[in-house]
């Protein structure tokens, strides 16, 4: 098994999602290599977990990874969202549910999808390959506002106006449909103080196309809506994000659960909608510490939230 992906804050997750009881279940909603499955069913024997997971190909290198577990292992290929809308009668409510936001190192290294700049593939970067438009095409029906504000909202990328028009310029010249073209339009579009800094300047790019070829920015309060009300009542959920933009949703998600009744006393029947249903398990949310930013470079941007599902009328 060539698994090349380190799951991030793997021993922060476990702290706060470690089974309470014996014969817990659990849902790894974006299962990728499944590393986090990995760890929580070696140190808890009893727990059985349904990993979730739209890419086909990755999911055969978990099952590799995760055949040792057997029959406490169950494998499901959709994406979340769908998974929990047309939740599977035979299995039990969770437990627990686990978000990984990431992607895999496997979709750069591996894949062939063109999610990375560092090789020249063609611009497809869809998680499943059966759904939706690549980023090639997307590129090539997008006017050039429209490429500039997704690149913007997907990635707060401050050069999106630059980078947008030269992509523009470059598309005159034929599809642009490789991402190491793609990565040098970029680069040439961006001042010289950038193309020196900490991350390559096509980053945020690549990060913006990947999200709107797949939806992410549209699916995530979505499949975070649908798994809290499958979670059981007291059971946890916890999201692993990586860029600002998706902890922001994933921080107002959370907190628009806990909120309270704000409707006047005198008013018989609630008409603010705020009926506390989470209990916040992370104030703040929990990053990774030095070591593992030194060890595991994808961690530097991780950062993790968690709460618990409260019961009907009980503050727990």
């Amino acid at each position: 098994m060539d698994a090349i992906h380190t799951p991030v804050l793997l021993e922060e997750t476990i702290q706060l999602l470690a089974p309470r009881k014996e014969d817990e279940f659990m849902v790894d909603a974006t299962l990728g290599e499944g590393g986090h499955s990995a760890a929580f069913l070696e140190r808890f024997p009893t727990l059985r977990i349904a990993g979730v997971d739209a890419d086909g190909e990755i999911q055969c290198k978990a099952r590799e990874r995760l055949c040792r577990f057997r029959d406490r292992m169950h494998f499901f290929i959709r994406w979340a969202e769908d998974f929990f809308n047309d939740y599977p009668p035979e299995l039990p409510a969770p437990d627990t549910i686990l978000f990984d936001l990431g992607i895999s190192l496997y979709h750069y290294e591996q894949s062939k999808k063109g999610f990375s700049f560092m090789r020249d593939e063609f611009l497809d970067m869809r998680l499943d390959p059966a759904c939706g438009k690549t980023a090639a095409e997307l590129i090539a029906n997008l006017s050039e506002k429209e490429l500039a504000d997704m690149i913007y909202a997907n990635a707060e990328e401050r050069y999106s106006r630059r980078i947008a028009a030269a992509v523009q310029k470059a598309k005159k010249q034929g599809p642009l449909i490789s991402t190491a073209v793609l990565a040098r339009v970029v680069s040439a579009s961006v001042p010289a103080v950038y193309r020196r800094g900490p991350i390559h300047p096509a980053t945020r790019t690549f990060q913006a196309l990947r999200m709107a070829v797949n939806s992410e920015a549209e699916k995530l309060p979505v499949m975070l809506e649908r798994a809290l009300d499958k979670l059981k009542n007291g059971g946890r959920m916890g999201v692993i994000s990586f860029h600002s933009g998706e902890d922001r949703k994933v921080k107002s998600f959370f907190r628009e659960k806990r909120r309270d009744c704000t409707c006047p006393p005198e008013t018989p029947i609630c008409r603010c909608g705020g009926v506390r249903t989470v209990s916040l398990l992370t104030r703040k949310p929990v990053t990774a510490g030095k070591e593992e930013c030194r060890k595991n470079p994808p961690s530097r941007s991780a950062k993790f939230r968690a709460v618990e599902k409260m019961y009907a009328g009980v503050n727990i």
